[in-house]
């Protein structure tokens, strides 16, 4: 089965663009309508990242000396910052070429509310991701033990309800998978889709380890269930008699969301894992509760960045990696002028596909398994309303916002964590991954087309849920990514054989690789972007810095 909303090959930017109701290129909204609200088109920064494939840096005009120098300062990066911190190394420095860091799970700030820009929430952490707990106990979400079976989680950041709702044919539906006119043994098939996930979540390989598991380097290493990884999840689908439509979309939905890709063009284990890693319970709240806040996932990333507190810098564009006997050598761009940073170790926790231009000695095998992937280009735009919008019939308004007929992933409410209080308005933070174009097309689009033919897009989409949507738009915000996560294709993961072009193996040879002073770490080493998997990242790197340093503390004069 093709992707249920995948155009037809040769899709051209016009019909691109209608895909999400953007007809009107032009940017003018349509006659008899008001006019479109005003907004900024934000993004990663591109000035920079052009930069960096142009070349042209001043030769370093000072030199800087640090411990430990870790290049990237999304949540990897912070991670590792944190565990070097635990570990009792403060002698480190974070660059990051942003002016906030965060990386995917950055957030905006209105007088109203805070509001994410990616990243929106966190699954109740299972008993493998011991980090994730650690952190939630050190912020003061996670109560009493952190290894405990079912912890106690605080209320505040426990997802309101109602969590999630589906809007389908004219009518909201509360949970994600639609009931509403659904014969017989197409619920029959949803049940047993549910049980399976359900074996899932507990079976075990033949090493004794769980299947699918958070992070991902924790889960089996059977072969027998590794080879899923070889075949799309929509195909995995079919072949186990999961053929419904209403399981297709879930199955479509939950890939585009977390993974950037449709399900036809995702891994059958990383389809999988989706549905079958999260196993996480909590004494206080059902097991399919979400954390989160009205910022998102920004909350854990400022979490992380305290233990960086002063040792941060930003608007770092580093061009320039040597790897020497005794250091790393790292010439960095701030403002105008080039910087030369010599460390004792470097953590590399940006993504993969950019050390290759950094670092003119990388190993091939390296280079090529950094530059093996591909990267799913995202939208993301937050609406401030003057007041909630109005409602079709069905499910109330929920925190997570799905609709069912549309290649845009729905919406989630920043204040509905703050439902308790008479607020003046709202903010929609709503999401669309390109799934349906070639990422290099998708970037190209997110680089040519003008905001106005995103926002005439987005509240044409919006409306034909909330009809006074337009009216209500005070501002509206739209923030491009064209380099969002890494996409988890198949054989892209644990595969040993060629698939779609993928030469195999090269994830397992980023999370591999060792050298005396540059050690990697970043969700790419995982294969897909999880707040999970890049902790785990950020943390083992760290943990291998401590452990070199341990040694050569050690070592006999």
């Amino acid at each position: 089965m093709t992707s249920i909303l995948k155009p037809k090959a040769g899709t051209s930017r016009r019909d691109f663009l209608r895909t999400i109701g953007a007809a009107t290129l032009a940017g003018c909204a349509p006659a008899g309508k008001p006019p479109l609200p005003p907004g900024e088109l934000l993004g990663m920064n591109l000035a920079l990242g052009h930069r960096l494939r142009d070349g042209g840096f001043p030769a370093p005009g000072e030199t800087r000396r640090t411990g430990v120098v870790i290049i990237g300062g999304g949540v990897s990066g912070l991670s590792a910052a944190w565990k070097l911190s635990q570990g009792g190394i403060d002698d480190f420095l974070v660059l990051d070429m942003e002016s906030a860091v965060g990386g995917n799970s950055r957030a905006g700030q209105s007088p109203l509310v805070a509001y994410p820009w990616g990243a929106h929430y966190l699954p109740l952490p299972t008993q493998e991701a011991t980090q994730v707990r650690e952190l939630l106990a050190e912020l003061g979400v996670l109560h009493g033990d952190p290894t405990a079976v079912k912890p106690t989680y605080e209320e505040r950041y426990l997802c309101a309800t109602p969590q999630e709702r589906v809007f389908r044919n004219g009518l909201w539906e509360e949970g994600l998978l639609p009931q509403r006119g659904i014969d017989g043994a197409e619920r029959e098939q949803q049940r047993r889709f549910h049980e399976r996930m359900d074996e899932l979540k507990q079976a075990r390989g033949r090493d004794g380890r769980r299947l699918f598991a958070i992070p991902m380097e924790f889960s089996s290493r059977d072969p027998e269930w590794l080879a899923l990884d070889r075949i799309p999840f929509a195909r995995w689908l079919n072949e186990n008699g999961f053929t419904a439509p209403s399981l297709h979309w879930l199955a479509n939905y939950a890939t585009r969301d977390d993974y950037g890709t449709a399900h036809d063009q995702t891994s059958a284990w990383a389809g999988l894992h989706y549905f079958a890693s999260r196993n996480g319970e909590a004494a206080n709240a059902a097991a399919d509760t979400v954390l989160t806040a009205p910022d998102g996932n920004a909350w854990l990333a400022r979490g992380l960045a305290r233990k960086a507190a002063g040792r941060i810098a930003t608007d770092a564009l580093v061009w320039r990696i040597e790897e020497g006997k005794t250091n790393v050598a790292v010439d960095v761009l701030l403002g105008a002028n080039t910087v030369r940073i010599e460390a004792r170790q470097l953590i590399w926790a940006a993504p993969a596909f950019v050390l290759p231009r950094v670092w003119p000695a990388m190993p091939g095998e390296l280079k090529a398994a950094a530059l093996a992937g591909d990267y799913a280009p995202w939208l993301t735009a937050n609406l401030h309303l003057a007041d909630f919008p109005e409602e079709r019939h069905g499910a109330p308004p929920a925190w997570d916002n799905v609709l069912y007929d549309s290649p845009g992933l729905g919406y989630v409410t920043a204040t509905h964590q703050l439902i308790r209080r008479h607020l003046p308005g709202t903010v929609f933070t709503w999401y669309r991954a390109l799934h349906d174009v070639a990422p290099a097309e998708g970037r190209r689009l997110l680089l040519e087309t003008p905001r106005e033919a995103w926002a005439e897009g987005i509240l044409a989409e919006l409306e034909r849920v909330h009809p006074d949507i337009r009216r209500l738009t005070t501002r509206l915000e739209i923030f491009r990514n064209g380099h969002a996560m890494r996409r988890p294709v198949p054989g892209s993961l644990w595969s040993d054989h060629r698939s779609n072009g993928w030469p195999q193996g090269q994830r397992q040879k980023l999370a591999d690789f060792r050298s005396p002073r540059i050690t990697l770490a970043h969700a790419d080493l995982s294969g897909f972007s999880l707040f999970e998997e890049a902790q785990y990242r950020g943390v083992v790197a760290a943990e291998r810095v401590l452990a070199r340093q341990s040694r050569a503390a050690s070592a006999p004069a």
